[in-house]
């Protein structure tokens, strides 16, 4: 199960984390990721972190405003990812989701086998 929180309303420029919190049948989570569906658009890639933690992706769009990591429990029982993003813009505003998959890295929607409900972001200007 994978659990996402975090999201909310925020300014023109402000900050915001997000969490998503993995349980279950973690020991074979390998890469976890992010995604964001915007009204009328589809489903785009955000970023996607290794179990490690050493591998980080990120789309073009929100390279150097936003950070993916993960904090892995040390039995793997419980494994959260975060995405803290800076600098927000209106264009950010998105339902986002958190995904896991044992194989990766992956940035297609497809390819990610595990999902969470969305939390929503909202930029204002």
């Amino acid at each position: 199960q994978l659990q996402a929180s975090g999201g909310g309303l925020v300014q023109v420029g402000g900050s915001l984390r997000l969490s998503c919190a993995a349980s279950g049948r973690t020991s074979s989570i390998y890469y976890m990721g992010w995604f964001r569906q915007a009204p009328v658009k589809e489903r785009e890639f955000v970023a996607t972190i290794s179990r490690g933690g050493g591998i980080t992706k990120y789309a073009d769009s929100v390279k150097g405003r936003f950070t993916i990591s993960r904090d892995n429990a040390r039995d793997n029982a419980k494994n959260t990812v975060y995405l803290q993003m800076n600098s927000l813009k209106p264009e950010d505003t998105a339902v986002y989701f958190c995904a896991a998959e044992p194989t990766g890295p992956k940035y297609k929607e497809y390819e990610y086998s595990y999902w969470g409900q969305g939390t929503q972001v909202t930029v204002s200007s």
